[in-house]
């Protein structure tokens, strides 16, 4: 399927203008799900010139929406979150021309985007719940201490110092709220259903996969996908990989199954 790209300003968000980059499949139902993808950055980088994640979601006939939510107010928490939650508010409320009222309203992103993705599904149980209707995490940054077995990869993708400096620079204001580390938070009861994706060569892959557990245990409709190695995943979010990356057909395959599932539900 052909996919369209276009910028557009959300001119209407609480927190002020917010930039965004959008990617919708040429054909596409007439309540197509909407995706808000936060793009990864170690908390500091902005909206990338390509995606090849979002590419391969909108050639499913969903729309995603990547906004510059470091932008507005800045990248220290809570602000980048702030920005996040403003831009999922807005479209539940007003959906810009991005799908209507009937289309699934999702929350996504990679890496300190997935962080951001999964401290919105929080602030919406808490603030505004029956609007979420899922959340999906690639490879998501959770835990400030970095102290996972699978994180002792993160050298050799070329990510430990930047995301020691990322976490450093995010937590700045000596703030550490769940909504800032999701992995600590101990109340998970009620969130929005989760798509967990990893690999087996990723550094993020075991605090993925405990988060995913943790929502499990609380009675979260979850499912996970760990790629096998060799996929070329860590360039999901900028990581160093020595293959082509061939992760997509598996992406496009879970990300299609979970709507499915989310619409059923």
């Amino acid at each position: 399927m052909t996919v369209q790209i276009k910028d557009m300003t959300l001119d209407k968000v609480a927190v002020g203008p917010v930039a965004a980059r959008v990617y919708q499949g040429a054909e596409y139902s007439k309540s197509p799900p909407v995706l808000i993808y936060f793009h990864g950055g170690s908390f500091k980088g902005g909206i990338p010139q390509e995606c090849e994640f979002a590419q391969v979601v909108a050639e499913t006939g969903a729309i995603v929406v990547i906004p510059d939510y470091t932008a507005p107010l800045g990248n220290v928490f809570p602000k980048p979150l702030e920005t996040g939650f403003s831009v999922f508010s807005y479209l539940a409320l007003k959906r810009a021309g991005l799908g209507n009222r009937k289309s699934l309203l999702l929350v996504g992103g990679v890496e300190s985007g997935g962080n951001i993705a999964a401290a919105v599904a929080l602030k919406a149980r808490d603030h505004f719940a029956d609007e979420l209707d899922g959340q999906v995490l690639l490879s998501p940054l959770l835990d400030p201490f970095m102290g996972s077995a699978s994180f002792e990869a993160a050298d050799k993708v070329g990510m430990k110092e930047r995301w020691s400096e990322g976490w450093s620079h995010y937590l700045s204001t000596g703030m550490c709220h769940p909504y800032a580390a999701p992995c600590t938070c101990s109340r998970l009861t009620g969130v929005a259903s989760a798509l967990v994706l990893s690999s087996e060569d990723d550094p993020l892959r075991d605090e993925a996969l405990d988060y995913a557990d943790h929502l499990k245990n609380a009675g979260i409709a979850v499912t996970r996908h760990v790629c096998p190695a060799g996929t070329g995943w860590p360039s999901v979010y900028g990581g160093k990989t020595d293959v082509a990356p061939s992760w997509q057909p598996q992406v496009r395959e879970q990300f299609s199954s979970f709507v499915q599932s989310v619409s059923i539900h």
